[in-house]
């Protein structure tokens, strides 16, 4: 299994828990903080997705004039696990 505790940055939530399992299918999604409807939300719908299908719907995305949200700060979460498992087995 693969886990990462990501502190966003310019978002209204703190902190992305994310594990995935060793086919970097995503097993489990936490936000603290945002807006909780919408991110539970978020998180139902990815929980079994693969990492790079997410990163593909996710990545860009803004909110409210900021240059990020929630969603693009959980693709940038998913990129720093994938780094940091494929780092491990290199």
């Amino acid at each position: 299994m693969k886990h990462i505790q990501y502190q966003t940055q310019g978002t209204c939530s703190v902190l992305i828990d994310v594990t995935a399992d060793d086919n970097d299918v995503i097993q489990q999604v936490s936000f603290l903080g945002g807006c909780d409807g919408n991110l539970q939300g978020v998180c139902r719908l990815v929980k079994g997705q693969k990492i790079d299908d997410v990163i593909a719907k996710l990545d860009g995305i803004s909110c409210g004039g900021k240059p990020t949200s929630c969603p693009d700060q959980l693709c940038r979460a998913l990129e720093q696990l994938k780094n940091k498992y494929n780092t491990n087995l290199a």
